[in-house]
């Protein structure tokens, strides 16, 4: 990230924000390791398939694989509301590389990613074949074309998941929510669906899992694997029908308003939270 470049969204979350780092990898992590990279390569390797697999396998495929590496990992999630199956835009929170994860084991989506991670090994083979939109945050010329790259995947049936903050945030803070994307979803007529996604340890909520600032992917996956009881809960809430003369401003800022966390947040509680009238919860636990 570049400090010089005042259009690249900044957080004012840090390594401050986040547990110590652990002194050491338990075994236990170092399987899960293991078992991770096995599973990265082994869907590396099954790429050139992907290419010519028939579009309507690449979902279930992006689900099982999804699915496959939280449990190796370690990781718990589960889902509640009401997912799409198709033509809609999911905008999300933005704490850690495993929000993906977990959006795809539950939504058929496709992603909008940093240009970044294409350039990640095996991750980004993965990225590419799954057809992943991304996104060059240093070239703001280039955000119109993107912009009108999600639209014809949104008018094709799609469903499409970004994330507006921009970039991460901790958890416990969040950042605005940029406006672009929204645009892709009016032009395609398309509702908006805001997803909450809230990282959990022991019931309590917790930052181990965030990947902030000048964090690198290595530090942050030695966390995930040290830790033990780390549940991720996606919450789905009701869908915005933006009008054709919608303002994206204003559908940034609502969905921004809907997912905004309070100031202090409260250990989980044991039973799921209600959900709005409309939008009832399937939740799919899924152990690690």
């Amino acid at each position: 990230m570049s400090g010089t470049n005042l259009w690249i969204p900044t957080s004012i979350c840090d390594a401050g924000c986040m547990p110590s780092d652990p002194r050491r990898i338990p075994i236990r992590g170092w399987g899960r390791v293991a078992a991770t990279a096995a599973v990265l390569l082994g869907a590396v390797l099954l790429v050139p398939a992907l290419t010519v697999a028939p579009r309507r396998v690449l979902p279930h495929v992006r689900r099982f694989l999804a699915r496959l590496v939280l449990r190796t990992l370690g990781v718990r999630h589960e889902a509640g509301g009401r997912l799409p199956a198709r033509s809609a835009l999911l905008v999300s929170n933005h704490v850690s590389w495993l929000d993906t994860l977990v959006i795809l084991a539950h939504a058929p989506a496709r992603l909008l990613a940093k240009r970044e991670v294409g350039e990640w090994p095996l991750v980004g083979r993965l990225a590419h074949a799954f057809g992943t939109v991304f996104i060059d945050r240093t070239r703001p010329r280039a955000l119109p074309g993107t912009v009108a790259a999600v639209r014809e995947v949104l008018a094709g049936g799609d469903v499409v998941a970004v994330f507006p903050e921009g970039t991460t945030w901790c958890g416990r803070e969040g950042g605005r929510f940029r406006p672009a994307m929204f645009q892709a979803a009016v032009d395609a007529g398309v509702p908006i669906v805001p997803l909450r996604l809230t990282f959990t340890v022991g019931g309590a909520h917790s930052t181990v899992a965030a990947f902030l600032g000048e964090d690198t992917l290595l530090a942050s996956l030695r966390r995930v694997v040290a830790i033990r009881g780390l549940r991720i809960t996606l919450r789905a809430h009701p869908a915005l029908h933006p009008g054709p003369s919608a303002d994206r401003r204003t559908l940034a800022t609502a969905a921004h308003a809907i997912l905004t966390p309070p100031r202090i947040l409260r250990p989980a509680p044991s039973t799921p939270a209600p959900v709005p009238v409309g939008a009832p919860a399937v939740r799919v636990p899924v152990a690690a």
